[in-house]
């Protein structure tokens, strides 16, 4: 993995509607990623024994966690521990910046 990392080199992908992602940069103990979506796109509810933090870059969200339910913008942050339900609806266009510990195996291909 290089330590300089730029954008314009990292290829999208699709992996739901309304939503594509970046690996940014990894290692076997932390993974960031960029995650953008289109209003109406949602991260469906899911878990996974990663913890993990997100950054919101910009756009408004429905962020879900363990049942409990905020709206957050750009610049607002949360946490996910380790196995808690979560998910996300996109209110206005927008980028959340993940960061996973450990990496995210399923991430990578």
């Amino acid at each position: 993995m290089n330590v300089f990392i730029e954008d314009k080199d990292i290829p999208w992908e699709n992996p739901d509607p309304g939503i594509r992602r970046k690996v940014m940069a990894y290692n076997e103990q932390l993974m960031m990623v960029k995650v953008e979506f289109q209003q109406g796109a949602v991260g469906a509810l899911h878990s996974h024994y990663h913890t993990q933090m997100a950054h919101v870059e910009s756009g408004v969200f429905e962020i879900t966690i363990d049942g409990e339910k905020r709206i957050l913008k750009a610049g607002d942050a949360y946490y996910i521990p380790s196995n808690v339900v979560h998910g996300a609806v996109c209110l206005e266009p927008g980028v959340l910046i993940d960061v996973f510990n450990p990496y995210r195996e399923d991430f990578i291909k």
